[in-house]
């Protein structure tokens, strides 16, 4: 069975405290976007889990899809399987692709072996993996609280907006990312933000991260400076960083970037 796990992007992003334990409470609008992964899995003799596709660092026997099976397959004495990725969404980029590779193994073998989990039991398995793994379950617009585990409906809608998503081949760690930074209490709530006109985004819809990272990775302040030039109606770093993303009401004109940038286009 053959699915293609997708992106997000981040509108917004606010930490707001710090956990007792660990882990940082926050606030953003959680967006899919078709930036897409290939995953297959297929009954078979014997477990097996290959990738092609961006190298992705680390044991490959820790990898999240590899996780998610062992966590149903504790509930469910599941059969072997052989599992491949082909990776294309870049990690330590926030677009949530690790995550939702393992939310997309959880509901692929949930469709293969007939297991009847309702949505909210497979969000409940997704929490078990990662902080936003359980987004990818439903895979909608969400306003996203606490760890980024728990969602509650929107109704934004940006259908026929073009995003462009840019990521300059940085690899920026979560613990990286958050050891800079402050928590604090919006001004507002991403409800009574997400509310204003999309070209009033630029103004008043922040991504705490930027204010950590931008003086240390000076390329980030200059993607999202050339988008803005290129006609973007608003255009802010995603998750953690590093991909910087930008919202056209018309695709723009070809945007030219060092050849080791990765980029994305299309219509949300």
């Amino acid at each position: 069975m053959l699915d293609f796990p997708n992106a997000k992007i981040n509108l917004g992003l606010y930490i707001t405290s710090k956990r007792p334990d660990g882990f940082h409470d926050l606030q953003s609008c959680f967006y899919p976007v078709k930036w897409c992964d290939a995953l297959e899995i297929l009954p078979a003799a014997e477990e097996r889990f290959d990738m092609t596709g961006l190298p992705v660092p680390g044991d490959p026997s820790t990898n999240l899809c590899l996780k998610a099976y062992k966590l149903l397959q504790r509930d469910f004495n599941l059969p072997p399987v052989h599992m491949h990725l082909h990776k294309v969404i870049p990690m330590g980029a926030g677009l949530g692709g690790g995550s939702a590779d393992a939310a997309f193994t959880l509901t692929i073998l949930n469709r293969l072996f007939n297991l009847s989990l309702p949505g909210e039991a497979l969000e409940n398995y997704a929490r078990q993996l990662g902080s936003d793994c359980a987004f990818f379950i439903q895979n909608k617009p969400v306003i996203a609280t606490e760890k980024g585990d728990v969602f509650a409906p929107t109704d934004l809608d940006l259908s026929g907006y073009t995003c462009v998503v840019v990521y300059p081949g940085i690899h920026i760690t979560t613990a990286e990312a958050y050891g800079s930074i402050k928590p604090a209490e919006p001004a507002y709530t991403m409800e009574q933000l997400l509310k204003q006109d999309v070209s009033a985004w630029k103004d008043v819809l922040k991504n705490d991260f930027e204010e950590a990272l931008f003086p240390k990775y000076p390329e980030l302040p200059k993607i999202k400076e050339k988008l803005y030039a290129a006609g973007a109606v608003y255009a802010s770093m995603t998750g953690s960083g590093s991909a910087v993303y930008g919202l056209f009401k018309e695709g723009p004109e070809e945007l030219i970037f060092p050849d080791h940038y990765m980029l994305w286009k299309g219509l949300l």
